[in-house]
């Protein structure tokens, strides 16, 4: 079957190039580029179905004086979008597809399972290195849904993925040893440590993944039917390692895009974990946005505040916090304050536990405090609106924990955008989209420059920058105004 697959793509190749080469003149021009016909050439293509051998038409450039670099063309590989990757776009594609969700040595073992002759990891690695390229432009883009809900939810949060070292990338592009190698696989994890040495015991608190935050954002729309809010409606997840601002940049060109600009008059609704530069850039992209603060969080300061009145699991510890939990969903949050802060004073300032006690109390009053209306969940669920961040915690963990969080990965952080973002497209159901309009992108260029581009990259595209001077200065305003705050309340 696999066979007579191939004989038909060799067959529709042959019937392209001879339309193709009946309609390109014996010499043509291409920009400044001028090129002639000349004896075809052939090439060995891999597909879905394996390895194809076809000629085509090749015209080679015509220069004046010496010159180091002649590029022919061939007007049926740009004619068809064939790219410099001796791969077609569907080989290129499910591989790259298959990297977005394992890792790229399973990539190539899953994709060998599927097409006779799949891509090797490295040139899986680069397929997903050259998508990478297009991700962020296709991202912005991509235009609005047709038909789309009455309320915009909006969630964002981070996640840190593993990050290599410099030390560790020292030792990734430094020059290999001329050491034998291990007598068997047994020995190889001696013959390491007596290379590198014994990696030094890591003390409390030493952080082993080296961490950098992804920060994602994910936006659906709701429907107004029967005094419900039906959803989530055109559900969309993005996801980068630049900076929170970057995300909330997308996320205001998303929902102007969506009619959900300022002045529409429609209803924007934030929830959030409560961080502090969420709120700031709440204020700054969608002033007049509903906020809210994922309920689980309130709740969470509730009940480490209870184990600093009562002993944590007793009866009394657990009547209490059922109590202030119903207090919280009806939106009383202020006179959860009330009690809290009689609690406060009420408790000894000296004594086993009471520095403990009083951090922990001091901690969660000032949370639930300068939150406070942001937590009108009484109002809230009366009107069917969300209160938890359900949402954004799956969407991180299906896009950042399963990908890129495994045991031994280390990661750069532009290479790992391209993963991220690739998983983001798939996840959204966008693939088939994405692939035809990297397709085109790279037809178009070869047929106005007349160069076959080559999909495949070794190197990342770089990370989306903001202005600095802009966030350091936005960033001093808001911790004074914060501190102005925190005063306050202590007041």
């Amino acid at each position: 079957m696999f066979a007579i697959g191939r004989a038909l793509v060799v067959l529709s190749l042959v019937v392209a190039e001879e339309r193709i080469a009946a309609a390109t003149p014996p010499s043509l021009r291409i920009g400044a580029r001028k090129f002639r016909r000349a004896p075809a050439q052939t090439r060995n293509l891999n597909t879905t179905l394996g390895i194809v051998r076809y000629t085509r038409l090749y015209m080679r450039q015509v220069v004046s004086g010496p010159t180091k670099t002649i590029r022919g063309f061939h007007p049926t590989d740009a004619e068809l979008g064939l790219t410099d990757d001796r791969m077609t776009m569907g080989v290129l594609a499910l591989s790259a597809r298959m990297a977005s969700k394992m890792s790229f040595a399973e990539a190539h073992s899953t994709t060998a399972l599927a097409i006779p002759t799949a891509p090797s990891t490295e040139a899986i690695e680069k397929a997903v290195l050259g998508l990478g390229h297009h991700t962020e432009n296709f991202l912005w883009t991509k235009p609005p849904p047709v038909d789309d809900g009455d309320v915009l939810v909006i969630m964002a949060d981070a996640k840190g993925a593993p990050m290599a070292s410099e030390e560790e990338l020292a030792r990734r592009r430094g020059k290999r040893s001329p050491e034998e190698r291990a007598p068997s696989p047994r020995h190889r994890g001696r013959k390491k440590r007596r290379r590198h040495g014994k990696k030094p015991r890591r003390k409390t608190g030493d952080c082993s993944k080296n961490a950098r935050n992804v920060n994602m954002v994910v936006m659906f729309t709701l429907k107004t039917s029967g005094g419900l809010l039906h959803g989530p409606i055109n559900r969309r997840m993005y996801a980068s390692f630049a900076s929170k601002e970057h995300a909330f940049r997308f996320a205001r060109s998303e929902a102007d895009k969506r009619g959900f600009f300022e002045g529409s008059g429609k209803l924007i609704h934030f929830v959030t974990d409560g961080d502090n530069d969420l709120e700031r850039y709440i204020n700054k992209y969608f002033p007049g946005a509903v906020q809210t603060i994922d309920f689980a969080h309130a709740v969470e300061k509730l009940w480490l505040v209870g184990i600093s009145i009562f002993e944590e699991g007793t009866p009394e510890h657990r009547t209490w916090f059922a109590k202030q939990r119903t207090r919280l969903r009806k939106g009383m949050i202020r006179k959860i304050l009330r009690e809290l802060r009689k609690h406060q004073a009420a408790s000894p300032r000296t004594g086993p536990g009471a520095k403990t006690r009083h951090r922990r109390f001091d901690a969660s009053i000032s949370y639930l405090a300068k939150r406070a209306s942001r937590m009108n969940y009484g109002e809230l669920i009366a009107k069917d609106m969300d209160t938890s961040t359900g949402q954004i915690e799956g969407a991180i963990k299906n896009v950042v924990a399963k990908r890129c969080d495994h045991g031994g990965m280390r990661w750069i952080k532009e290479r790992a955008e391209a993963v991220v973002q690739l998983r983001c497209i798939e996840l959204n159901g966008d693939w088939d989209e994405f692939i035809a309009h990297v397709h085109d992108a790279q037809r178009k260029i070869a047929l106005t420059t007349g160069i076959i581009p080559r999909l495949q990259s070794d190197s990342p595209r770089p990370l989306p920058e903001i202005r600095n001077t802009e966030i350091r200065r936005e960033r001093r305003r808001q911790t004074a105004l914060e501190r102005n705050q925190r005063l306050a309340i202590a007041a």
